[in-house]
């Protein structure tokens, strides 16, 4: 098993200086794209790129070999884009100027049959001969937030933030790269591992689990060729930090699927879903819940227990919740205590539910939803509560501001009153989050409907996610749960 450092991370993520091999002045190719995006996101550090024929790409001077490079070139990465044939003599090359990292995109190695697979073994070899790290091959790229970095073949570059996502199939790292991008939950790091010929996805996680950038970690993987190996390595990570687990091949067609994408032989799907359980790595069915389940994890604080109230300011909704709630294996719906019931009584009318779901019944004034929300937070009895409702008023403040009676009639006042409301209810739930350490998830579908509703978008603004539905928040807040009973059980400090 190969060694990897510290410093050959860092290299990766947080290069001094970045040399782009295979650079092309065709907007089409690789070796253009990726030099683009580079120096399209701010990345502070040095950016040096090969041509075979020279010139200008982008405002870089290229050169014809790497031996034409400055001799002072502080280069910590090299992100090669040069078809396979060329990149042993290139990483020695590379190795020779002191280069510590390797991003190899080419494809035609494992993936491609026995030859692939040969030449993938005769590079893992030479790279370990030199001390270099590689990434990939057949990778799509590399980002990393703290630096400014988005050495990728694809868009987009998204927002800062602590997921740390590492992945064998490049198509997910930009899947979660996007929903970064709609929710504003941001990423810290993200590589796409390729064929994880010499670093695979345990490898990252592991830098993850130390890296102060990163909170919690984000995993797609296909194939296990050391099942033991693999629980050992997620082991260690997940008493350092959460870690999602997607994974494909989980069916047959899935299983051929993955050998003939990555050359990946997927392991016994009921055999990988004890092995997270057992690992405390809480496990997606879908890329959705994958990446709401990260991103919970990386702005919420971990219940100390299942008891999870509703707060609602419509009765259905609440039902429907209660329902998931109920029939969620490790979540309870929490019963009211009476000294609770009392101090809502005197926040809301005799009609609301006297009951979880606390529906309040249309009997909200300017401050009653901020008021109940910290009685209920701020109660023994409950340790995580759901809030629905939020955005309504401002969905007709929208309504009205489009319409043809907009201005005049006082509509103005009334939907500046709206619009503030749903904003101060927001801010509301991650304060009082906040002041007692009890996760408080907010949805609507408005988050998808209409992104830029106040209430939505004040929820984005105080650094969490707004689910799209309640049943996707019972969700997330499981995966939690059953993290933080894994901590528990497990003797972790808090």
């Amino acid at each position: 098993m190969t060694t990897l450092t510290h410093e050959q991370f860092q290299a990766l993520f947080d290069p001094r200086a970045i040399l782009v091999a295979g650079a092309s002045s065709h907007p089409g190719k690789f070796g253009f794209v990726t030099l683009h995006n580079i120096l399209s996101q701010g990345y502070p550090g040095g950016v040096y790129a090969t041509n075979r024929d020279g010139g200008t790409i982008l405002g870089i001077e290229t050169v014809t070999s790497v031996e034409e490079l400055p001799a002072d070139a502080p280069i910590d990465l090299v992100f090669v884009c040069t078809p396979a044939a060329a990149n042993p003599d290139l990483l020695r090359a590379c190795a020779a100027r002191g280069v510590r990292a390797a991003f190899i995109t080419s494809a035609g190695y494992g993936e491609a049959g026995e030859e692939g697979r040969r030449a993938e073994q005769d590079l893992i070899g030479l790279a370990e001969s030199l001390g270099m790290l590689l990434a990939g091959p057949n990778g799509q790229g590399v980002v990393s937030t703290p630096s400014n970095l988005c050495a990728q073949i694809v868009a987009p570059y998204p927002p800062a933030g602590r997921i740390g996502v590492a992945s064998q199939s490049g198509n997910f790292v930009s899947s979660f790269l996007n929903y970064a991008v709609q929710t504003g939950i941001g990423i810290s790091r993200a590589v796409s591992a390729g064929n994880a010929a010499m670093v695979t996805v345990p490898d990252y996680l592991d830098f993850y689990a130390s890296d102060d950038a990163t909170r919690v970690g984000l995993a797609y993987v296909e194939g296990i060729a050391d099942g033991r190996g693999f629980y050992d390595r997620v082991r260690t990570v997940t008493d350092r930090m959460p870690l999602v687990l997607l994974k494909g091949g989980a069916t047959a067609g899935g299983q051929r699927a993955a050998a003939s994408h990555t050359g990946a032989l997927a392991s016994d799907d009921r055999i990988f879903d004890g092995m997270c359980h057992q690992a405390g790595a809480t496990r997606a069915a879908t890329v959705e819940e994958a990446f709401e389940a990260a991103a919970t994890f990386a702005t919420q604080p971990l219940p100390k227990g299942p008891n999870v109230a509703v707060m609602t300011t419509a009765g259905g909704w609440g039902v429907v919740t209660a329902d998931a709630i109920t029939a969620h294996r490790d979540l309870t719906l929490a019963p009211m205590p009476d000294d609770l019931l009392a101090d809502i009584d005197t926040k809301l009318p005799p009609r609301w539910s006297r009951n979880n779901p606390i529906d309040l019944a249309g009997g909200e004034t300017r401050d009653t939803i901020p008021e109940v929300m910290a009685m209920v937070a701020g109660h023994d009895a409950i340790d995580a509560v759901v809030y629905l409702g939020l955005g309504i008023q401002s969905n007709q403040a929208r309504l009205m501001r489009n319409g043809r009676f907009y201005p005049g009639d006082g509509l103005e006042r009334i939907v500046d009153y709206h619009e503030r409301q749903d904003a101060r209810f927001a801010q509301a739930a991650a304060e009082i989050s906040d002041a007692t350490g009890k996760p408080i998830l907010t949805a609507t579908e408005l988050a998808i409907a209409f992104p830029d509703n106040a209430g939505p978008r004040a929820v984005r603004e105080s650094g969490r996610l707004c689910y799209a539905s309640s049943n996707r928040a019972v969700t997330a807040l499981g995966h939690l749960y059953r993290y933080a009973r894994f901590r528990e059980r497990r003797g972790l400090a808090d």
